[in-house]
């Protein structure tokens, strides 16, 4: 299924969660993917509102927890405890980078980041919640209209702040945007950063059927202007739809380099996110042997893969280019060859068994390794997926791309392996409302039991670690 957003009003965590819901996510299919993170004190009570005539979802996440800020690997542990590997892959993404970009704003790396307003409870549920909320939906593509943005001021700890604040414009890289007088803060930067790690689609929508609309509520009500998000849910194309993306292109030549570096270059490009990579043998300059080599990449990695190669490669210059990449419908199924499960990649014109598995069944039976690939060929035609139109993809685009892997955040420190169950020592009796990360512009505030107060901008908080940690 295609998503297509409509961000008139702008976008939040809650605003997203709210429109799915409104789509005909299941709230308890979105209740269990949450409950899987082990992170405690909250409740999702989604309830029916009217913004200026149009009606509405409101998520009604419930906090019963003070606690908002937490380091970002903290966050980023918690959404990998959920059993789907997907919605803790898109997790991960957006936990990521929200962490990428304020370590690059406050000087720090990621694994030192201490999320202030976004680092609460509802911060978890907002998007453990969209990913499994999409996954309910069927969702493998995202589309949107340009964001927009309000202007104004927003007050924190570090003074007055031109909106959209910091983290927000730095997680906007790329996107497709738009100006509105006054307004407010209308992004977060929960919004933002799901908007970057679902390889949100800013070109003109395919032609397409609608299947349902939907409106995701936020709290604050703006004169003459509805506060919702649309959502609008489309049948995917035909089998023989071509989807064509905008992509970007870095390239460099490299005249001083060894073959076996190229090949590590190759190999750290895609760990960091890039989409393809590969290298052309030419003659340079001074007619020395060179090497082109090229990354493809969204336009949302294209800062972290440039910094990569001028850090690894020694290049005093990448060329950058805009690119359109045209693609086929594609999903991943497996079949069972010789006691042993083979993924194969197929496509509406045809399907290839997985190279690495078949030489890995190869060597273990004896058999050879086109015997396993003629094999995993036939066996995908039994399938009811390879005689029907193939129309629904199973794993497409970058909705559901992978983001970098463990071994590189293993690198950076990022992924620790702790683990901090029950580590809330303190009492949080006297819980409270805030209007923190989820809309300092939209005042969109989870609602916390017990007496109450309301931050409409955004307050920088110096928090005990020790007694921080998600239970």
């Amino acid at each position: 299924m295609i998503l297509w957003l409509n961000p008139a009003s702008g976008i939040s965590g809650d605003m997203l969660l709210g429109a799915l819901l409104d789509l005909g996510a299941p709230l308890d299919e979105v209740e269990a993917a949450v409950h899987q993170t082990g992170v405690e004190g909250w409740s999702i009570n989604p309830r029916h509102v009217s913004k200026d005539g149009i009606g509405a979802t409101y998520a009604g996440v419930q906090i019963h927890d003070n606690a908002t800020s937490r380091h970002a690997w903290e966050l980023y542990e918690a959404a990998s405890r959920v059993a789907d590997p997907l919605i803790v892959n898109l997790a991960r993404k957006t936990i990521y980078a929200i962490a990428t970009v304020e370590a690059r704003i406050h000087g720090t790396t990621p694994d030192d980041v201490h999320l202030h307003e976004v680092g609460g409870v509802d911060t978890i549920v907002d998007i453990v919640g969209v990913g499994a909320a999409l996954r309910a939906l069927g969702v493998d593509r995202v589309y949107s209209h340009p964001v927009v943005l309000g202007t104004g001021r927003v007050k924190t700890e570090h003074g007055l702040l031109p909106l959209p604040a910091p983290a927000t414009a730095a997680l906007l890289e790329g996107a497709r945007v738009r100006g509105a007088a006054a307004l407010g803060e209308t992004v977060t930067p929960t919004g933002a950063a799901l908007l970057k790690a679902m390889g949100t689609d800013y070109s003109p929508l395919e032609t397409t059927e609608i299947l349902r609309v939907g409106y995701g509520a936020g709290t604050k009500d703006f004169l003459g202007q509805p506060n919702v998000l649309q959502a609008i849910l489309c049948a995917p194309g035909t089998a023989a739809d071509l989807l064509t993306t905008r992509k970007t292109l870095l390239e460099t030549n490299l005249d001083d380099v060894t073959g076996e570096h190229v090949g590590y270059l190759i190999s750290a490009a895609l760990n960091h996110g890039a989409l393809d990579a590969w290298a052309d043998q030419v003659i340079g300059k001074k007619g020395r042997p060179a090497f082109v080599l090229h990354v493809l990449c969204d336009v949302t990695t294209r800062h972290a893969l440039q910094a990569l190669l001028f850090a690894e490669s020694g290049t005093l210059g990448i060329r950058v280019a805009s690119v359109d990449r045209v693609e086929v419908p594609r999903w991943t199924t497996s079949v069972h060859v010789a006691g042993a499960e083979v993924p194969v990649k197929m496509s509406p014109f045809g399907a290839k068994p997985e190279r690495d598995v078949v030489v890995e069944v190869a060597a273990a039976t004896g058999l050879t390794t086109r015997e396993i690939a003629a094999r995993a060929s036939a066996a995908v035609l039994d399938l009811p997926e390879a005689r029907e139109d193939a129309t629904t993809p199973h794993v497409v685009s970058s909705l559901w791309a992978p983001g970098p892997s463990d071994e590189v955040l293993t690198e950076q420190r990022f992924i620790r392996g702790h683990s901090h169950p029950n580590a809330h020592d303190h009492d949080h009796g006297h819980s409270h409302e805030h209007s923190h990360e989820h809309s300092p512009g939209h005042s969109e505030q989870h609602e916390h039991t017990g007496h109450a107060h309301a931050h409409d901008t955004p307050h920088h908080h110096d928090v005990d670690d020790a007694t921080n940690r998600i239970p």
